[in-house]
């Protein structure tokens, strides 16, 4: 089943009744995409929230100069999406992009209240995942705000070392708030 490594993730948590399992396998549809494809568009209501099995995804916007900044790179596992505008159903001034080939678990908005109806389980999970979302959020903003390029980068290659191995260079300096000329500087000053 598709849906295992969800399910998985989520009993490392919360229980899961057989009923629980049953509607995160009816409700969560598996997808296959390819690398660099947006899967959700700018300008529109994001259609789906995606938990990610393998892959990496990035959430990103155009600046008025055309300028790309990358404001999330999330790896397995997790979810992703434009998580103001999912809830809200409003549109989204930001997309959702594959980096690398990835296979997720998609849910609507709809299916996912259908779902935290059905399942206690599934509501507590709900709730944790968006508070994990404020709180990376707010302590994202800090970092942006107080630490320096050099202490972004070096806590970005503490808490997810891979990540160097699977996203461009350009993505990742964009999400650390410098130019990738900037991350190319403190990479070699790192390494030599």
């Amino acid at each position: 089943m598709l849906q295992q490594k969800l399910i998985d993730f989520i009993k490392t948590r919360h229980q899961l009744s057989k009923e629980d399992v049953d509607l995160i396998a009816q409700y969560f549809e598996p997808v296959l995409f390819p690398k660099n494809r947006i899967i959700e568009e700018s300008g529109k209501v994001p259609k789906y929230l995606y938990y990610i099995n393998s892959g990496f995804l990035r959430l990103f916007h155009y600046q008025e100069n055309g300028d790309e900044i990358t404001t999330h790179i999330n790896c397995p596992p997790g979810f992703l999406t434009s998580y103001f505008n999912f809830v809200k159903e409003t549109p989204s001034n930001e997309q959702v992009e594959t980096i690398t080939e990835c296979e997720l678990l998609r849910i609507t908005k709809a299916d996912l209240d259908s779902l935290t109806a059905k399942s206690l389980a599934m509501k507590d999970f709900s709730i944790e995942i968006f508070q994990q979302c404020i709180t990376y959020n707010e302590s994202r903003s800090l970092e942006l705000a107080t630490l320096s390029a050099e202490q972004r980068y070096r806590k970005l290659m503490a808490d997810y070392p891979g990540i160097l191995h699977h996203v461009p260079v350009s993505y990742i300096a964009s999400f650390l708030g410098m130019k990738a000329e900037s991350l190319s500087r403190i990479r070699k000053k790192l390494t030599s």
